[in-house]
C-alpha cells in the first residue's frame, strides 16, 4: 500500500471526511493536524499553492482536497493509486 499523508485542521468536515474515507478502506495514513501549527501548514501552502484543508498527499504527490479525493473514489480511480 502506498503512502498516505492528510493535513487537516480539528473543526474541519471534510477532513474528518477524508480521513474516514481512507479508514473504511482499511488505508493507513498519517494525519498531521494543523490547527496550531502554523509554521507547518506554512510549509505545506507553499509547496501546494492551496490555503485550505485537508491537503491530501500520496507517495508524496499532491492529490488535492476531499472533492479530489471523493472523485477519485466515486470513478474508481482512488484504489489504484493508493494501491489496493
Amino acid at each position: 500500500m502506498k503512502k498516505v499523508v492528510i493535513y487537516t485542521k480539528d473543526y474541519c468536515p471534510y477532513c474528518k471526511a477524508a480521513c474516514e474515507l481512507f479508514k473504511n478502506k482499511g488505508v493507513d495514513f498519517i494525519e498531521t493536524d494543523v490547527t496550531y501549527n502554523e509554521e507547518v501548514f506554512k510549509e505545506v501552502k507553499k509547496k501546494t499553492g492551496w490555503t485550505t484543508v485537508p491537503q491530501i498527499f500520496i507517495e508524496d504527490e499532491f492529490i488535492g482536497g476531499w472533492d479530489d479525493i471523493n472523485a477519485l473514489n466515486k470513478s474508481h480511480q482512488l484504489d489504484p493509486k493508493i494501491g489496493l
